[in-house]
């Protein structure tokens, strides 16, 4: 199946929209675009505030599990936010080769890659703070609820999808 075909295939003809391949694919791309600003914007912020931890003068007084944390947290918020950069950089790869369908498709992929990378700086942020501030097994806590809130919010739009 081409990548052509495999578009046409994912169409909605009930969605009411009467648009080309190509204008759906520009749509698509677009829509992932406004995701990836969103998300971006959110793993900037995280990932200067976490580079920033470091220059405290408290940083040293954490324990050797706050330190790893911290570290991870520190590789995860960078990876994240470069992941983030990477539909971009297919985009101007593929530019003019006819390939749109294959960026929105790789695109979308890459995007909830970066979701996932989101939700785990946010989760271990959480973990770190808690530790700090109250002690290790209210992060636990924490940090578990907060997974919880994230695979809840991620389930939502597929059981919203299941009832309607």
């Amino acid at each position: 199946m081409s990548a052509h075909d495999s578009a046409q295939a994912d169409a909605d003809p009930t969605d009411g929209r009467d648009e080309t391949l190509d204008e759906r694919m520009d749509r698509n791309w677009i829509e992932i675009l406004q995701e990836l600003r969103v998300t971006q914007t959110g793993t900037q912020i995280l990932t200067g505030f976490l580079l920033s931890i470091a220059f405290q003068p408290t940083f040293a007084k954490l324990s050797t599990f706050d330190h790893r944390v911290y570290l991870f947290l520190v590789l995860t918020a960078v990876l994240t936010t470069a992941l983030g950069l990477a539909p971009v950089n297919l985009h101007r790869g593929l530019f003019r080769q006819h390939e749109k369908t294959v960026v929105v498709r790789v695109g979308h992929r890459i995007l909830l890659g970066v979701l996932a990378g989101v939700a785990l700086v946010l989760i271990g942020t959480v973990l770190l703070i808690f530790d700090v501030v109250v002690g290790r097994p209210q992060a636990v806590l924490a940090a578990s609820l907060t997974l919880l809130a994230v695979v809840v919010l991620t389930l939502v739009p597929r059981l919203v999808r299941r009832v309607s």
